[in-house]
């Protein structure tokens, strides 16, 4: 490599800044000599700047650290020590790489490669006296797993993919596969090379690497200890595991927690150990319901169990769409020539009891009348008349017991439609005539469907009912209450919904109105219904970390919930804000999961958790998969989740994987194949979250033997290589 002058000046600079800092030994300096820096280029990290001495030559400040930084020039960061125009970035390209192509080993090589390692160790070093003030100001239970993230992210900002291929033809594990403890493993592979005799006319490794190592470091303690660590820190966030299985299991529940006397009971029994409650929906009467539910089936089945309610955070969404009419249709299941061939399944019972789990009714009418439900037999025949005035008859086929009530099942062979205040009808004992009125009918989802080529006007939500704000005709319109949207997009931006399900143009803009030419649907139009998200990928939209109703909401979490979960988490700022929020009201022990589902969350990762590790609180991170492939691209979205886990497990933070995971078998009841390996790809992670539906007890269940499931040889395959046992 041919030195240029500025980087033979700034050598001098990088010796004399190692020789001033004294809590170096002589070894650490003396592997910064200017003959091991004359084999080093000397360029710009992109993905890694350290913080800048001040006077007293203390860490003041960071740029920032990032775990990716792609390809922008506005990504490059200066490593400013004393003198801030220098810049450095640490390559492991060899002098020559001709005498390790051969793979031929040699007391040349393996000092070579020694050089490197021990120049990596010192940067490391660097980094983390660099850092001093992040570290000194994280928590005491923190500092550690602090530490070691440093240390990761000092070795990333360095090209060293030849120094791992220089450590493979060594037969020396990579860098890469060592990350729980960054700077042991490094002093390990140091270690092991020095020990290590060599016959350099043979080119010959004369005693083994086991020989080589020193026996008071043969001791698999250590990384023992790492384990144990790492599940610590995943017991102090999450519980103690099921037995048998090495991640956790969370479902989130909605309102049909709260109403059903068994569904709560039935998903920990089917496996799952946290329940999530997200507070974009419902209100405190039904959260607090769902909690008392989860409180009292844990109890009983002495399964531990926690909750973890998700603040809505500043997301964007569509607005409430006035409610369909209160209307359900009974429909039996017909043939290809229209006949009937099994009735519509109806359970009947009286408001709030819901049916036995074990069965799966087509439709659930509810009466408000117990003198009613009390009169009805088997084979009654229960007659009404439906919203089109037309006759139709529910035949009692079963009857149940239900805790203090009873349900029945009956059999419709007509297509019917029932709305709430229809009466039933039949005749009772001695040919009395009993009257039962329908109740709580759900309303029909609001939606509208946008199909490619249509045009969509979002107003803001209070000038919805004004059809002066409308100006395009025959245009489809929704609302969204946050104004965000309205200040932030421009022409030209492209604008997504309900989880990437619909793509848009945005056309035009106002301060009440923006118009997008929708681009992407499905072939026979999607619907866009109430609360569905908003993305805007490209917009530079600045949101607040944490919204007003996010810290009214707050409250009610830290006095009956076990985790918080922050969504749209973005930056540091979003992390100052939640702690200062935490201190006031002395939530020391509150969990606190960070959402990561923005492109800026990711690229900011690592600062947002030395950020957050200054507080006591157990800390996590989710994957939310769903907005992070819409914000950042499908195409990025696997090596992305790589890189989260990555990191967490560097600073060991449990990590949940969230969004789609057996949606399929959710949704109908049969998985696909692709959600099988997804959901056993959760074993990566510390928790695997499932998003409600009709199916999810079976989901949790199966879920649950993939979890319990380990990888079994046989050992057929090996003999079949090997020969058999006998032959030994």
């Amino acid at each position: 490599m041919v030195a240029t002058e500025s980087n033979h000046l700034f050598k001098a600079k990088i010796l004399c800044f190692y020789s001033r800092n004294h809590h170096m030994n002589s070894h650490h300096r003396k592997t910064c000599s200017l003959s091991l820096l004359n084999q080093m280029q000397i360029r710009v990290p992109r993905t890694l700047s350290f913080a800048s001495p001040n006077g007293k030559g203390e860490a003041e400040s960071c740029n920032r650290l990032e775990a990716i930084s792609g390809d922008k020039a506005s990504t490059e960061c200066t490593w400013s020590l004393d003198f801030p125009e220098s810049k450095v970035e640490f390559s492991s390209h060899l002098d020559s790489d001709a005498y390790l192509s051969g793979g031929s080993i040699t007391n040349q090589n393996v000092a070579t490669v020694l050089d490197k390692l021990n120049a990596l160790r010192s940067h490391l070093l660097a980094s983390e006296k660099w850092n001093a003030s992040r570290l000194h100001s994280c928590d005491s239970k923190y500092v550690e797993c602090a530490t070691n993230l440093i240390h990761y992210m000092a070795v990333r900002s360095l090209d060293i993919e030849q120094l791992k291929s220089h450590l493979a033809s060594l037969g020396l594990s990579s860098l890469d596969n060592n990350n729980l403890a960054v700077l042991s493993s490094l002093d390990a592979a140091i270690t092991l090379l020095k020990n290590t005799p060599y016959n350099s006319k043979q080119n010959v490794v004369t005693e083994s690497w086991t020989n080589a190592y020193p026996k008071k470091q043969k001791s698999k303690s250590a990384k023992k200890n790492d384990k144990e660590r790492v599940l610590s820190y995943k017991e102090l966030l999450l519980g103690k595991l099921r037995e048998g299985r090495s991640t956790h299991i969370m479902v989130t529940v909605g309102k049909e927690a709260a109403e059903s006397e068994t569904f709560i009971t039935d998903i920990l029994k089917a496996g799952a150990s946290v329940i999530r409650i997200n507070c974009a929906h419902g209100d405190p009467s039904v959260w607090g319901e769902i909690i008392k539910r989860v409180r009292r089936a844990s109890q009983m089945l002495e399964t531990p169990c926690r909750v973890l309610m998700d603040l809505a955070g500043p997301k964007l969404r569509t607005g409430t769409l006035k409610p369909g009419p209160c209307v359900m249709k009974v429909s039996p299941k017909k043939d290809a020539y229209g006949n009937v061939v099994s009735p519509a399944v109806v359970w009947l019972s009286l408001a709030g009891t819901e049916p036995p789990a074990h069965l799966s009714p087509d439709a659930t009418v509810f009466v408000q009348d117990q003198d009613f439900l009390a009169g009805l037999q088997i084979g009654d025949a229960v007659r009404f008349c439906d919203v089109r005035g037309k006759k139709k008859v529910l035949r009692i086929s079963k009857e149940f017991d239900v805790f203090s009530c009873t349900g029945f099942v009956a059999e419709c062979f007509d297509t019917a439609y029932i709305e709430s205040g229809t009466e039933l009808c039949v005749k009772g004992k001695k040919g009395r005539r009993l009257v039962g009125e329908v109740v709580d009918v759900p309303p029909k989802e609001s939606f509208v469907r946008l199909r490619a080529g249509d045009l969509l006007v979002i107003t803001r939500e209070g000038s919805f009912n004004d059809e002066r704000s409308v100006t395009v005709p025959g245009a489809h319109r929704i609302t969204c209450p946050c104004g965000y949207l309205f200040d932030s997009v421009k022409p030209g931006e492209t604008i997504g919904f309900d989880d990437g399900k619909t793509w848009g143009v945005i056309k035009g803009t106002s301060s009440s109105e923006v118009i997008v030419s929708i681009t992407h649907a499905g072939p026979k139009g999607t619907k866009l219904g109430s609360e569905k998200s908003i993305n805007i990928p490209q917009s530079d939209i600045r949101f607040k970390g944490l919204t007003s109703k996010d810290i009214k909401d707050l409250e009610y979490v830290g006095s009956h919930a076990d985790m918080v979960g922050v969504s749209f988490i973005r930056d540091v700022n979003d992390i100052t804000v939640l702690r200062q929020e935490l201190k006031k009201r002395k939530l020391s022990d509150l969990g606190v999961v960070l959402k990561i589902e923005t492109e800026s969350g990711f690229e900011n990762l690592s600062l947002i958790l030395l950020e957050a590790m200054k507080c006591s609180n157990p800390l996590g991170v989710m994957i939310a998969r769903g907005d992070l492939a819409v914000e950042c691209g499908w195409e990025r979205l696997a090596n992305i989740q790589e890189e989260i886990v990555a990191t967490c497990k560097v600073a060991r933070v449990p990590v949940i994987l969230a969004t789609q995971v057996l949606e399929s078998l959710v949704k109908s009841g049969v998985p696909t194949r692709a959600e099988i390996t997804d959901a056993a790809n959760g074993k990566r992670a510390s928790c695997v979250m499932l998003n409600k539906g009709k199916n999810i007890v079976e989901a949790v269940s199966m879920l649950d033997n993939i979890l319990h499931t380990k990888l079994v040889y046989k050992k057929t395959d090996s003999e079949n290589l090997h020969g058999s046992a006998s032959m030994l």
